[in-house]
């Protein structure tokens, strides 16, 4: 009996796992033809959040390709923030170019390399971003645990800035053409639709 348990639970922590790994394909040609859209807000009163003080910064619209995905449970951050999407649009929702470059995330961090790109870097840099997800409630971090490389989607949200009383600070870019520590956008996630 205990054999039939132990084989059982495997069988559904590997069912589990190939979801999550999951990719959806598409065909070449640019799928997401619009840009991030952003409106910065003047003030705004701060959301009280696990303990945290949420500053938003700006209303926040994505329409993107998902490149890749990451979970975090252990860092700093994950109580917050425990999914990062790295989000393409215009070119960098082409699968055209993105099968000629590898993607991945790390420690909070969207990387990638290219042979022979059909685009140039700055072009990667501007049509693409890895974006620190934090979700309002249960059902938008259910809707974004649903999401998978390959996905196309609109996130709907605020950009913020993060405080605690433990001196924890997190700050959100609201640039789409910045890089390297900081460049990430970190939304308190509203709404999820896969398109």
């Amino acid at each position: 009996m205990k054999k039939i348990v132990l084989l059982s639970l495997f069988i559904v922590a590997g069912f589990w796992q190939h979801d999550q790994n999951r990719v959806i394909d598409h065909e070449p040609g640019v799928l997401v033809r619009s840009k991030p859209v952003q409106r910065n807000l003047v003030s705004a009163a701060p959301i009280v959040y696990k303990g945290y003080e949420i500053l938003p910064q700006a209303d926040f619209t994505v329409e993107a390709r998902v490149l890749s995905r990451e979970k975090y449970y252990f860092d700093e951050s994950a109580e917050l923030s425990p999914l990062d999407l790295a989000l393409g649009w215009g070119p960098m929702s082409d699968s055209a170019v993105i099968d000629k470059l590898d993607i991945e995330q790390s420690v909070r961090f969207y990387t990638w390399r290219m042979e022979r790109s059909p685009i140039s870097l700055a072009e990667v840099i501007r049509h693409s971003s890895n974006m620190h997800m934090i979700p309002a409630n249960e059902q938008v971090a259910e809707q974004l645990a649903a999401v998978r490389t390959g996905n196309l989607v609109t996130i709907q949200g605020k950009l913020v800035n993060i405080r605690s009383a433990k001196g924890f600070s997190w700050n959100s870019s609201m640039s789409r053409t910045d890089t390297g520590a900081g460049a990430c956008e970190v939304i308190y996630v509203t709404g999820v639709q896969k398109l």
